[in-house]
């Protein structure tokens, strides 16, 4: 992946730029609905601005408050459920709204106090075009959600969110009669996975492209909100902010341009996707905040040395304005990320999702910041170290271990998770399928690891590491060697506050553990097991799967 931000993976898939509005008409031109397409133009129907497309998609706004109330795709209206519309947030309330045409483009402005959106149609497309601006944290808006109604799609996706039965957690997590759980926060998909994300019968397709999430936070490993789909309807998300296990603060600014796409059943135009996007048409649109590409810049890379070729390589650029993130070549490293506001950025370049490298790069609007090599040291790598064992690799992420899949799209107690006890024993080629991705002090906290060591390797002082992607309610790693030797209790490092392993994620910030086991700790018998034990601390947390936890994400201890 090159140029701005993910490609998809998968047929769910979403895209787009960054944008926001202003809330006075920008566009010159005639006000009335005529245009050069069959019907294409705009209407008032004294509640709605009501906007033909011309190829088949009319779509009305209110004008009072800004909501998406009609989304109609050749004779067939799609938007709403409950008796709700589709808005920022929840709906923004009393907003001021205006409309105007410019040839062959209308712009629909919503101000709502220091927030300002906009929809933006073209003529013979069936799209519709969003950019939100929220400029601070005066107005609560941390969503677009389109809302559809209930039957109109089949709920055949493993990760959509279905009501259930059985509530198990905070009134958003349920239990299905089969043991089988739900949530909306089961997206499955981190944000470089997907360019969009949406439903289709075959013969239509409604789908939510996304943008580059440029003003989003969390980078490019972090998920949040996709889709939900239940009895009474379905919801489509582009996420402007997410609270949920977030590692960064909320940024402000113009996000998208994130699309509505209707098509006859198939995906959305690659077009549309992130970094593929030309917005050219609406350079001269007036919405506040946005930058036009000749406002932006470029940053390439020549290429990386001291990778795993074992492993996928990712370059980010983040500061507190803005984030980006681009592949780097399996070949040579190789990276170009484009698209970029002017300003200095951490670039970060990550094996796997594990930060090994950062340097300061600064972008120049219209230029090419081209830096030499980049040569990640051996040292910043954990997997370069020498170890006696290792259970799973030091890429970031929990993958490998037992349940990891799983997690990503399923409560913890989810009936298809193996079990979350179990011990290991090192050399039995199970090692790391056998160990459970993540432990809880009140679910399997003393998973004991047995090893054997010789006797030149038990005569000696060796580090234990073990690293961590996440963790929740402060819970990280104390041992126990040999019943004999206990670490002291670490100090947790700054993770997000909130939940994380219940609800789909393992992303926080990556931190090793390491503690000196003295010599005198091991056992002299060669032909004996050492334990290991590795229990959670935490005063915090409460019980079962909410007691205090961590994923893992290597474990080793060192020559």
């Amino acid at each position: 992946m090159s140029g701005v931000n993910g490609r998809p993976l998968g047929r769910r898939t979403f895209v787009l730029g960054s944008a926001a509005a202003a809330g006075t008409a920008a566009l010159t031109g005639p006000l009335a609905g005529t245009a050069s397409a069959a019907s294409f133009g705009w209407s008032d129907d004294g509640s709605n601005y009501v906007v033909d497309t011309g190829a088949g998609l009319v779509f009305k706004v209110s004008k009072t408050n800004g909501d998406l109330t009609s989304l109609v795709y050749k004779g067939t209206d799609y938007q709403g459920y409950g008796g709700k519309n589709s808005h920022v947030e929840s709906g923004l309330g009393t907003s001021t709204v205006t409309i105007a045409q410019s040839g062959t483009t209308i712009l629909i402005s919503v101000t709502y106090g220091t927030l300002k959106h906009y929809y933006a149609a073209r003529s013979g497309e069936n799209n519709v075009y969003l950019w939100t601006n929220k400029a601070d944290s005066s107005v609560s808006a941390t969503r677009y959600i389109v809302r559809v109604k209930a039957g109109l799609f089949l709920n055949d996706e493993p990760d959509s969110y279905t009501y259930a039965p059985t509530v198990i957690e905070s009134a958003d997590v349920f239990e299905k009669s089969d043991g089988q759980t739900r949530a909306k926060h089961y997206s499955k998909l981190r944000v470089m996975d997907y360019d969009y994300i949406g439903w289709t019968t075959g013969s239509v397709g409604l789908w939510i492209v996304r943008s580059n999430h440029e003003k989003a936070s969390g980078g490019p490993f972090y998920r949040s909100l996709l889709r939900h789909q239940s009895a009474d309807g379905g919801g489509l998300y582009e996420i402007l902010y997410y609270g949920e296990n977030q590692t960064e603060s909320e940024r402000y600014g113009l996000q998208g341009p994130y699309v509505i796409a209707l098509t006859d059943g198939g995906a959305p135009s690659s077009a549309l996707y992130p970094g593929t996007l030309t917005t050219s048409w609406a350079d001269s649109l007036g919405i506040s905040g946005y930058v036009a590409a000749s406002g932006r810049g470029k940053v390439a890379g020549v290429g990386i040395s001291g990778r795993n070729t074992a492993y996928a390589y990712t370059v980010g650029l983040a500061n507190s304005a803005a984030q980006y993130w681009g592949s780097a070549r399996a070949s040579d490293g190789y990276f170009s990320i484009g698209g970029v506001l002017p300003g200095t950025y951490t670039l970060t370049v990550f094996k796997g999702e594990l930060a090994v490298y950062s340097t300061s790069v600064t972008v120049t609007a219209g230029g090419t910041t081209t830096l030499n090599t980049l040569t990640v040291p051996s040292s910043n790598d954990p997997g370069n170290a020498s170890a006696i064992w290792r259970i799973n690799n030091w890429d970031g992420t929990p993958g490998g271990f037992k349940n990891a899949d799983l997690m990503t799209y399923a409560h913890p107690s989810d009936v298809r998770a193996a079990s979350w006890t179990g011990n290991v024993v090192i050399g039995s080629g199970t090692e790391t399928s056998s160990f459970p991705c993540y432990l809880w002090k009140d679910v399997n906290s003393g998973i004991i690891v047995y090893f054997k060591l010789t006797a030149a390797q038990a005569a000696a002082a060796h580090t234990l590491r073990i690293g961590v992607t996440t963790a929740y309610a402060n819970g990280r790693p104390q041992v126990v060697v040999n019943d004999t030797w206990t670490s002291a209790v670490p100090s947790p490092p700054t993770q997000p506050s909130t939940r994380s392993l219940t609800v789909g994620s393992y992303r926080g910030n990556n931190h090793t553990f390491t503690y000196s086991v003295p010599a005198s700790a091991w056992l002299t018998d060669t032909s004996a097991y050492n334990t290991l034990k590795i229990y959670v601390a935490s005063g915090s947390g409460t019980t079962s799967f909410l007691s205090a936890g961590t994923s893992i994400d290597a474990i080793d201890l060192l020559a």
